[in-house]
């Protein structure tokens, strides 16, 4: 057992990833820049290691519960998790999640034999129906955009006694919400850029893999495809992970207290936020999930309605990404990638660390001029 194992997750977001404690020696990793180190030890060549990679995978991976690999961008993590499969491999993924994912799940179909099922993953029965034959089964929850809340513990147990690598977006949830390795999992995938080094200025993704084997056969294909991440980033990510516990606590907090009040507002058709009592996945998240995240959906009556929403606010920002100390939303449709499915009027809104009331002012005014 790893003394950090005896440890709340707050405490080891702040200690693990560390330097040994010697004088004079900082309390944080330094930045390491080197593509060449002096031979003889086990780093060799900047392809195959780096000393703040290590530093950022090993708090990552503490506090997911398994070890940590870094990439470039989330969507360099889903690629290298493609390539532990065949080409010509069954893929389970949700209808409603993220465009990236799907776009390459698309493009990966178009150029290989891959197969994708796209499934509604609130319905448990129809997803593990799919999962029958499958060799992937990605999923996410909440989803991105439509915040829909599966039942992880029971489709990571399913899915993986049917045979299938089991992997988990936890983008939205972060390890502060949930951990879906103690679910079931094989492998958790994270967007770092998002609420991990949540600071909207730094690219990176990651992959923490409960098994030896999976992390092993990653690694060394890191090194082979040369798919790395730079040193900066991956130590932006990790001073950006010493306060995660903070920032989305306070996070989650506002976004409860705006979802109540937008579910109230005449001009909002349908709210989506797992920590409203009559949201469809509220039962799920109050049982596996620690907070209900920052992250809402509301939908409007149209396109127009939707981008004028977007376009009345001060103090929120219109941008596509999410995570950050600051608020922002977008109308997800206005990507021509993104799933049909997704209403049109659907704003995405992803809670920042500001004062409500403040949020709140700034919503209730432009609520005010699209009534």
């Amino acid at each position: 057992m790893s003394p950090l194992d005896r440890l709340t997750p707050e405490t080891i977001a702040v200690v693990a990833g560390r330097p040994e404690h010697q004088p004079d020696a900082p309390l944080n990793h330094p930045l390491v820049m080197a593509s060449t180190y002096v031979a003889g030890g086990e780093l060799e060549y900047g392809r195959y290691g780096n000393p703040t990679w290590r530093a950022f995978e090993e708090a990552l991976g503490a506090l997911e519960g398994g070890r940590g690999l870094a990439y470039p961008s989330g969507l360099a993590a889903l690629g290298a998790v493609l390539e532990l499969v065949p080409p010509d491999a069954v893929v389970v993924a949700p209808r409603h999640a993220y465009l990236g994912s799907l776009g390459r799940l698309a493009a990966d179909g178009g150029r290989h034999d891959l197969t994708t099922r796209l499934v509604d993953v609130a319905d448990s029965a129809a997803t593990v129906d799919a999962c029958r034959g499958a060799d992937l089964v990605l999923l996410e929850s909440p989803t991105n955009p439509a915040l829909e809340i599966a039942d992880l513990a029971m489709l990571c147990r399913a899915a993986g006694e049917l045979g299938a690598l089991v992997v988990v977006d936890n983008t939205f949830a972060t390890p502060f919400g949930q951990r879906p390795l103690e679910l079931g999992a094989h492998v958790v995938l994270h967007s770092a850029t998002k609420f991990i080094a949540g600071h909207s200025d730094a690219m990176l993704g990651a992959l923490v893999c409960a098994r030896a084997g999976h992390w092993e056969q990653l690694e060394q294909r890191r090194r082979l495809t040369g798919v790395i991440p730079g040193p900066f980033e991956c130590w932006l990510a990790l001073r950006g992970l010493r306060t995660l516990h903070l920032r989305a606590e306070r996070a989650a907090h506002n976004a409860g207290v705006l979802a109540a009040r937008l579910a109230a507002h005449p001009a909002c058709r349908n709210v989506r936020y797992p920590g409203l009592p009559d949201d469809p996945g509220h039962a799920r998240a109050k049982a596996a999930m620690r907070t209900f995240g920052s992250m809402i959906a509301v939908e409007f009556a149209d396109a127009e309605m939707a981008e004028a929403f977007c376009a009345a606010t001060g103090i929120w920002v219109t941008a596509t990404s999410l995570g950050g100390v600051e608020s922002t939303m977008e109308r997800r449709r206005r990507w021509p990638g993104e799933s049909p499915t997704i209403a049109e009027g659907l704003v995405r809104m992803s809670v920042g660390i500001e004062d409500v009331e403040d949020l709140w002012a700034d919503l209730a005014r432009a609520l005010d001029t699209i009534s």
